[in-house]
């Protein structure tokens, strides 16, 4: 059974940093694509960053190249979101996803997610 659990989110002021984690179990990451989606009160959920295939090559949303890093620890099964020079607008419920995806994909933010986390809160004051 695949789960995700979300830990990390908190309040922190504009220019702050928060590093997000997400457990995993239940799959193996060279066979998945995992990702970070958003979701801010009033909009629609939206990609913020992927890794696919077997390397995990990362992909971003235009907004937050150069200010957010994903990774992903094999050995803990656990998929991280470094988050700097953080924006009130970066405020959103942040989860965690995963499907089944053999190889590199550049449009793992546009596809469809079969597993999810139950999301954290970050809120980022002005």
């Amino acid at each position: 059974e695949v789960q995700l659990v979300e830990s990390g989110g908190g309040l922190v002021q504009a220019g702050g940093s928060l590093r997000l984690s997400c457990a995993t179990s239940g799959f193996t990451f060279d066979d998945y694509a995992i990702a970070w989606f958003r979701q801010a009160p009033g909009k629609e959920r939206e990609g913020v960053s992927c890794l696919s295939g077997r390397y995990g090559t990362t992909y971003y949303e235009d907004s937050v190249k150069g200010r957010f890093t994903v990774s992903r620890e094999r050995a803990k099964n656990t998929l991280t979101l470094q988050m700097n020079s953080l924006k009130p607008e970066d405020t959103a419920v942040y989860y965690c996803a995963a499907r089944r995806l053999y190889d590199n994909y550049s449009g793992c933010l546009r596809i469809r997610y079969d597993y999810w986390g139950q999301g954290t809160q970050v809120t980022v004051s002005s």
